[in-house]
């Protein structure tokens, strides 16, 4: 290398030159000099970055000087923005070197040519979006990248997003007439061609584990994997090597193979009736589903058996009658491969595969069935030998107490190097962590309550500016109700608008306060004074109805492990560590955390909870932790 990495980060370096915040972190050094060592020696690594380490910069400067084809994976669609449109376009002007980079999206993310052109053909079908498909339109004549989240006038929960966008089973493929334009297409051939291609875990996994098309011709090449926010990794690979199907997959098949027809003339007549028998099949099962809770496990489906066992003949049937005509037109042949999938899937499903959890999910009827692996150690082992790379895992919460074995044991990741990075931040001046005494247990019913008296007076000194997050969507409304009856904030309800809009009129709206859920305790930025008061509820322990954790916590104990310390606390710790970290983003931000769950102070495994939070300063009561903030909002 030219320049060391020591120079690089230093204070007279390219990185302070262009960011006017930058500040040498030693912390951030010993991360990017981790990382290249690694490279240089093909060795994987586990590293936890606390918050304000600079975790970014410290991955891309070494990967980008070694200029190795590299694959980054962030957590979310916005992330993966963020890390394409900014941190690298600034991380390869500091190093002054030229490297292809591409951004690379599911293919849902795409606008469809030849669909847009299908619906426009047939608005009259579509009263309800019509004047959407024609801002679509408008905006596809002067697109580049076809990243339907350009179209800012339009939401992104719109009806007309799925006319306009391909799936992997209506995707027309080398038949389609606008192949030459096509955006998935081009983004593709950008990614195969680059240095480095921007990806998100979604994407990933489902590539890696559907091999779907165009992604294979991309990892194969790749010398390097980072994933960032690696904490979702265990969870999002369980959920895409898992099998199964939806009433929604069963009845677009025989929609579309109804319309299949229309492209091969004297298929229906071999096609209508095992289509309308599957039909029929479908509705009944739905039907056989509609008093179902919203999820549990196969158990629970003993009255629905013998509907899902005739909805398996029905699409064994419509696959049969399918085989022969495949060859006929691309989208017969679709069919009759979606057809076989589905049929295979819920099968399996019926049947039941040893190592794999049987469960549903159900709305109204609307029914998904799962089968899900509960060790994803095994295929992401076989994933990681097909693809020679040293692969880099990264995250803000990734340690339990300091060590990462209940991570690298669930992905197989048993040789990896480990490396905690201590944040930068001056916690003990910075904040403050209150536990409120005489609270009643967690499930009392008066806790949501009992727990808000309490903190009210401290949301006054602060005049809102709180995020309450809570461990179910009940005690979530709950709160909002107690709330409105005892206090004048302004208050912004997760299910009330999309999670940035919330976050938009917190930031702007003053005396406000943003009670959220599971979606809102990680991803949420805001640095600043807007953000000063963080409440969590609970220590947040999965819900013990989740079918998935209810298997794997019998397999453990099974294998004569305790699935409490290995599984469950492990858990929480590591999603209480997302919550709290809500709270310091920036190295002048100031704040107070409050717990209020007596049992980090009352049960022994308190103090793994307590070890495992920043070096916060302790307070000992509301009117001390007030006083902190109307001292720091007034200076």
């Amino acid at each position: 290398m030219s320049r060391s990495l020591a120079e690089l980060f230093g204070a007279d370096g390219p990185l302070a030159e262009r960011l006017p915040a930058f500040r040498p972190r030693s912390g951030q050094l010993e991360l990017a000099e981790t990382i290249d060592r690694c490279l240089a020696g093909g060795q994987d690594l586990v590293a936890e970055a606390a918050t304000g380490t600079g975790k970014t910069l410290a991955y891309l400067l070494p990967v980008l000087l070694r200029g190795e084809r590299t694959i980054i994976s962030t957590g979310t669609l916005n992330l993966q923005d963020q890390l394409f449109r900014r941190d690298l376009p600034m991380a390869l002007e500091a190093l002054g070197v030229e490297r292809k980079t591409a951004l690379l999206k599911g293919r849902g993310n795409y606008l469809c040519l030849h669909r847009l052109e299908r619906h426009l053909a047939e608005a009259e079908l579509f009263d309800e979006v019509a004047e959407e498909l024609r801002t679509v339109q408008r905006w596809s004549r002067q697109t580049q990248s076809g990243e339907i989240s350009e179209v800012d006038s339009i939401s992104s929960q719109s009806r007309v997003w799925p006319l306009v966008t391909s799936t992997q089973d209506n995707c027309l493929g080398s038949e389609c007439p606008f192949l030459s334009d096509c955006h998935l297409v081009q983004a593709r051939r950008r990614a195969q061609e680059a240095d480095v291609v921007v990806v998100n875990h979604h994407l990933l996994f489902a590539d890696m584990a559907l091999k779907q098309t165009g992604f294979g011709e991309v990892l194969p090449g790749a010398e390097t994997v980072v994933i960032d926010e690696a904490h979702q990794v265990p969870d999002t690979a369980m959920r895409f090597f898992s099998r199964g199907l939806s009433a929604w997959q069963v009845r677009e098949l025989a929609r579309d193979t109804l319309a299949a027809c229309g492209g091969s003339a004297g298929s229906l007549k071999f096609l209508r009736e095992p289509t309308e028998n599957l039909r029929a099949a479908l509705e009944q099962a739905m039907s056989a589903c509609a008093d179902l809770p919203p999820r549990g496990e196969y158990s629970g489906l003993r009255r629905q058996l013998d509907e899902l066992q005739a909805l398996a003949r029905a699409l064994n049937d419509l696959a049969r009658a399918l085989d022969p005509l495949a060859e006929r037109t691309r989208d017969l042949s679709n069919c009759a491969e979606r057809a076989a999938v589905l049929h295979d899937g819920l099968h399996d499903f019926l049947v039941g595969r040893e190592g794999y959890v049987r469960w549903f999910s159900s709305r109204n009827g609307r029914f998904q069935l799962n089968l899900t692996p509960l060790d994803v150690a095994a295929p992401l082992t076989e994933l990681r030998e097909r693809v020679p790379a040293t692969w880099v895992m990264t995250s803000a919460t990734l340690a339990v107490n300091g060590r990462f074995e209940h991570f690298t044991r669930r992905l197989g990741l048993d040789s990896a190097e480990e490396l905690v990075v201590e944040s930068p931040f001056d916690y003990p001046a910075q904040t403050r962590l209150w536990i409120p005494d005489q609270l009643p247990e967690p499930r009392d019913p008066s806790h949501t309550e009992s727990l808000l008296e309490q903190v009210l007076p401290l949301l006054r000194a602060a005049g809102g500016r709180a995020f309450l997050l809570f461990t179910s969507h009940r005690a979530l409304q709950r709160a909002a109700q107690w709330l409105r009856s005892h206090s004048d904030f302004k208050l912004l309800i997760q299910e009330d608008a999309p999670r940035h809009v919330l976050l938009e009129r917190f930031r702007t709206s003053p005396n406000s306060l943003l009670l959220g859920a599971a979606s809102f305790w990680e991803g949420v930025d805001v640095p600043g004074r807007a953000l000063s008061v963080v409440v969590i509820d609970k220590l947040p322990f999965a819900a013990p109805d989740d079918p998935v954790l209810e298997a794997t916590l019998k397999a453990v104990r099974e294998a004569g492990e305790n699935p409490f310390t290995t599984v469950q606390l492990p858990q929480a710790v590591l999603a209480l560590k997302q919550g709290a970290g809500r709270l310091i983003r920036q190295s002048d931000d100031f704040g107070v955390l409050v717990l209020g769950d007596p049992r980090i102070l009352q049960k022994p495994y308190g103090r793994i909870f307590l070890k495992s939070l920043p070096p916060m300063t302790r307070a000992d009561s509301a009117s001390e932790v007030a006083e902190f903030l109307r001292e720091r909002l007034a200076a």
